[in-house]
């Protein structure tokens, strides 16, 4: 299992993500992006997954380094 961790706060909202995951993230309103489904905890959003899929490129195209792929401990 995968979990995508994603640093709303620090979102600059250049698209990179939606561009190359757009299954996975969008652009809201406020105009930063949102990950599709993630829940907001500790003040993170987060979602669990079984293969991270486009997120690791995703995660690598983000400017300011705020969507972390990681192992899933629980």
């Amino acid at each position: 299992m995968k979990k995508i961790v994603f640093e709303r706060e620090k979102c600059i909202g250049c698209g990179a993500c939606v561009s190359v995951c757009p299954s996975f993230w969008e652009t809201s309103n406020d105009g930063k992006v949102d990950l599709k489904e993630g829940v907001e905890e500790d003040g993170n959003f987060k979602r669990e997954m079984e293969d991270a899929g486009c997120n690791q490129e995703a995660s690598q195209s983000c400017p300011v380094q705020c969507i972390h792929v990681k192992e899933n401990d629980s």
